[in-house]
């Protein structure tokens, strides 16, 4: 009969005899380094390896009162343009103590005080929300309860409310567009917007009407085509433009995806991309790249927006949020096949 010796799991009594410091030392080591000499961690580090130590995080979390989660409210997961927001996030949490958590807020709609109850049941320590149409009583709540100060807003936000916001210069992505058609010798130029209500609609349909206005441009309404971020609404902007009469020679689209919509529209109708039409999209994100015709689009870097969010929420659950308003991420504008002068 062969005898198996059960391994002691090392103590935190083990790691500080093997780093030579006290138990509390090694305590403060673990979850605040910033107290403690880089020679100290470094020794309370390799003290941890050479004992196999494993820190009981439920029991830490526990003893200081915090879940150690983070939440992320996304809108539709189903939409790529969320995958670089959402590896950016994970890369800003990266090397932490925090487990990020997603919810679909599309298929899972936040119950009445949901929100805030993750916070008070305490699974979550803070809170990234893409969705800027979440409920206004729901963001009272927090406020309420004294946690609105752990959430932060990333691409989308809620008009009027002063959380911190994550964005990309939207404005400034839908006056490059502009420009660039405009440089291509395009005057008659159509723009197929986001949903109504949405705060991105406003802001890149405001930076097409400046521009558009600053270059003398044709101001048609007929020109200005409603939209909802999706494939079947660039079907249908494209359907409405087969129709006109007096065609635009560009479309400026709000997303990526609508843009896919319309040239696929616009392609069963017979009109050519670019050689009749020209289409630039907005968010620059994988499949534009490979789509056929390649896509001129605006490029948010999607992953630098979801990294700052997470930095920015980090520094409010450590307790030294920032005052000051949160500077626009720039946005660049990316040449493909999709455009061309008109006809």
């Amino acid at each position: 009969m062969t005898q198996r010796t059960a391994q002691k799991t090392a103590t935190i009594q083990d790691v500080a005899r093997a780093a030579k410091v006290s138990t509390a030392t090694v305590s403060r080591a673990l979850s605040n380094p910033d107290l403690v000499s880089e020679r100290t961690r470094t020794a309370v580090l390799e003290a941890i390896r050479a004992t196999g130590y494993r820190v009981n995080q439920a029991a830490r979390n526990l003893r200081m009162q915090r879940a150690g989660a983070v939440l992320i409210l996304v809108p539709n997961l189903g939409k790529p343009f969320y995958s670089g927001i959402l590896a950016g996030i994970s890369d800003g949490f990266a090397g932490t103590d925090y487990a990020v958590l997603i919810t679909d807020t599309e298929s899972n709609p936040l119950q009445e005080g949901a929100l805030a109850g993750y916070f008070l049941d305490g699974r979550i320590d803070g809170a990234i929300s893409l969705d800027g149409g979440l409920p206004r009583a729901a963001l009272r709540q927090c406020e309420a309860q004294d946690v609105a100060g752990r959430i932060v807003f990333l691409c989308e936000w809620v008009e009027g409310e002063a959380f911190p916001v994550i964005a990309a210069d939207n404005a400034e992505g839908a006056r490059l567009a502009i420009r660039h058609l405009h440089a291509l010798g395009h005057r008659r130029i159509a723009h197929v917007t986001g949903p109504e209500g949405n705060v991105l609609t406003a802001a890149r349909r405001e930076g097409m009407l400046h521009e558009r206005s600053r270059l003398g441009l044709p101001a048609r309404e007929d020109w200005i085509i409603r939209g909802d971020f999706s494939l079947e609404s660039g079907h249908e902007a494209a359907r409405r433009i087969l129709a006109m009469a007096e065609r635009p020679t560009a479309v400026f689209c709000s997303a990526d995806m609508v843009a896919f919509g319309l040239i696929a529209g616009l392609q069963a109708g017979g009109l050519r991309v670019p050689q009749d039409i020209s289409v630039v999209g907005f968010d620059d994100i994988e499949m534009s790249r490979s789509y056929v015709p390649a896509l001129t689009t605006i490029r948010q870097d999607r992953h630098r927006l979801g990294r700052r969010a997470a930095e920015v929420l980090l520094a409010r659950l450590k307790g030294r949020p920032a005052p000051e308003p949160q500077p626009l991420i720039p946005v660049d504008l990316v040449l493909r096949a999709s455009t061309a002068p008109p006809p």
